[in-house]
């Protein structure tokens, strides 16, 4: 077997379809998001806008979260010493996980290293938990849901992106005493769209079944406290499993389930991607409190955020781009092309200093491929015109060249 061939080929493949993913060497200068400075391969250093960024409020930049962080190391070093059952629980983390439970009117909350272990450790420790399990998974489910789907090794339907009918039609058909978990996203940071929350619970409570809800795309950005579109909606109390991150809106890095005491501690008891992982280290966890307690009282942000975002769909709506629609803070412009999304994202950044990553195919379906922006409270109306005037610029040359993009 030649194995460095097989790893070649499937590069190869990658690269002929046109979503080969080439990481731009940034960094972020503090004080000053979304300024960053870019690297080329030529040795160069260039300062770049950033437009793609999930630190969606620019709170990875804050006084006040940086310089707890700086603290927590002074008091207890830099690492956690190892996982929470052994020797990594330090007080950083009990106070972190009572403001999450607090955030979300829940009576408890577990810390994980990410969003994504987050999802994958709980949903699949739920088919361990719960016998003859019925997992009930929203077909654009997040990657990280669908692992933990899988790992739960129990029986699964998917069920129509936001099609609460479909779903009636499959918990319906289900056995009326099985253990049923149905499990949802609130914002899809593809598309931008918002999930049936309250739809979903009705057919929960008509079901028996749990209801398992990532808010990690709206945790931070909707509420009055931030607590995600469940709280917006007046629906927390009726969520049973609520999942986020640290690392997007919060600014830090991290992930979370707030629930009842119960479901917690049976989580914690019994999920390997807790048991076994070393803890997030106390800085962090210093970091993401002190961000999640300024948050709960800095609704100005979010009001911002919003406008923001509804100012730039409308700039780029008026100057002719296929602005795709979305409910949120999420801006995507449709593309359709991998090679062409690529290609009109690199000239941004090389002739223009604008960064925003293409969104090819696994993230999105083929013939979907896009550029996603995500505009936050510090993108000032400079940086739109100058996006808007590089747009125009670029975008016309690929559509002469490629037809099939030309603006309306």
């Amino acid at each position: 077997m030649n194995y460095n061939g097989a790893f070649e080929a499937a590069v190869r493949r990658v690269k002929a379809e046109g979503r080969y993913r080439v990481f731009a060497n940034l960094m972020r200068r503090k004080g000053e998001f979304p300024v960053a400075r870019w690297r080329t391969e030529e040795g160069d250093v260039r300062d770049v806008t950033v437009w793609c960024s999930n630190d969606y409020l620019g709170m990875g930049q804050v006084p006040c979260v940086v310089e707890s962080m700086k603290s927590a190391i002074d008091e207890v070093g830099s690492g956690a010493g190892g996982t929470r059952n052994i020797s990594g629980t330090t007080h950083y983390h009990v106070e972190l996980e009572r403001s999450l439970a607090d955030l979300h009117g829940k009576s408890s909350a577990l810390l994980f290293t990410s969003g994504y272990i987050a999802n994958e450790a709980t949903l699949a420790t739920l088919g361990k938990i719960l016998p003859n399990l019925i997992i009930f998974s929203d077909e654009l489910n997040h990657a990280s849901m669908i692992e933990g789907v899988k790992g739960a090794r129990c029986e699964k339907h998917v069920w129509r992106h936001n099609d609460v009918e479909h779903l009636e039609e499959l918990l319906k058909a289900a056995p009326i005493d099985a253990p049923k978990v149905i499990a949802f996203e609130s914002v899809y940071s593809m598309d931008g769209d918002i999930g049936p929350i309250e739809a979903v619970c009705d057919l929960a409570e008509k079901y028996n079944a749990l209801t398992y809800l990532d808010e990690v795309h709206a945790v931070g950005l909707y509420g009055l406290r931030g607590a995600g579109i469940a709280e917006r909606d007046g629906l927390m109390h009726r969520i049973d499993i609520i999942e986020g991150t640290l690392g997007k809106a919060f600014g830090v890095m991290g992930g979370y389930i707030a629930a009842d005491g119960a479901i917690v501690d049976a989580i914690r008891s019994m999920a390997s991607g807790f048991i076994f992982t070393t803890a997030i280290p106390p800085a962090l966890a210093a970091g993401a409190r002190a961000s999640v307690e300024y948050l709960k009282a800095a609704h100005h942000l979010r009001e911002s955020h919003q406008e923001r975002a509804a100012t730039l769909k409308q700039r780029l709506a008026d100057a002719g781009y296929p602005v795709m629609p979305s409910e949120t803070h999420i801006v995507p412009i449709k593309v359709g092309d991998p090679v062409l999304c690529k290609r009109i994202s690199d000239r941004l950044l090389d002739e223009h200093g604008i960064y925003v990553q293409p969104i090819n195919y696994p993230t999105v379906p083929r013939g979907t491929e896009r550029l996603r922006f995500t505009p936050t409270p510090l993108h000032t109306d400079a940086m739109f015109d100058q996006l808007v005037a590089a747009l125009d610029e670029v975008w016309e040359d690929a559509a002469v060249a490629d037809g099939g993009i030309a603006r309306a």
